[in-house]
């Protein structure tokens, strides 16, 4: 497998997200979707569903990040495959094999969001882009935080999230970030909707944070709402 270095990180990111790509992600051979387009045609998956995974390949094929804390890392690197779905229902495909043996699929879902599909579907972000920021956000907070606190189960529910505000690049969905005067607060569910496992909730506290800590390489790069793959 060849591995390369990337110098200069797929659009529709922060400076931040761009920063955290080029200094610790690689980009692996990825298969690409066009060896495959006739044989997935020809099992009736619809034209513009192949053309979905290749735009994806396109953009974010190949790319090999460290980590999530959560599920188990997320995916190794990102490849498309394995599309599935119903006219009725919408399509979705393989995002990525996991990295480890974590009972549900990384997925790529009908309106381009990012998540999990194991007993059914749960939406993580809204975009691809919006793991990836995530990924770079808990990089940047865990390197700042003055102390960092998990919280689990029904105390979730007990969180002061009223005097916060979100964290639009994250684009969160079943996963959210929030931001607030000394503080940033990750709060995961998706594992706990997708298993109908509620005590699965986390939420890890950031705390002890300055200007840098809660804004650094933020405000440069994509919006909340600009469209992405």
């Amino acid at each position: 497998m060849n591995l390369n270095l990337i110098n200069d990180a797929p659009s529709g990111l922060t400076r931040r997200a761009r920063n955290f790509v080029e200094v610790h992600g690689i980009r692996v051979d990825a298969r690409p979707v066009e060896q495959h387009r006739q044989w997935w045609l020809d099992r009736e998956i619809p034209a513009d569903v192949v053309d979905r995974m290749a735009a994806f390949h396109e953009h974010w094929g190949g790319l090999l990040l460290p980590p999530a804390s959560k599920y188990d890392g997320g995916p190794k690197y990102f490849e498309a495959d394995s599309p599935e779905g119903t006219p009725s229902e919408g399509w979705w495909f393989e995002a990525g094999t996991q990295r480890t043996a974590v009972p549900y699929s990384f997925m790529v879902g009908p309106a381009g969001e990012f998540g999990i599909h194991a007993n059914h579907w749960v939406p993580l972000h809204a975009t691809v882009a919006g793991w990836i920021e995530a990924l770079a956000l808990t990089h940047h907070a865990s390197m700042w935080a003055k102390q960092i606190t998990k919280v689990t189960g029904e105390d979730v529910n007990g969180l002061e999230l009223d005097s916060m505000e979100p964290v639009p690049e994250v684009q969160g969905l079943a996963d959210t970030w929030w931001r607030g005067a000394d503080s940033l607060v990750a709060i995961y569910t998706g594992e706990a909707r997708c298993l109908s496992f509620p005590r699965g909730r986390t939420a890890l506290i950031y705390a002890g944070l300055d200007e840098w800590g809660l804004y650094g390489g933020a405000g440069e790069g994509t919006s909340s709402g600009e469209e992405q793959p």
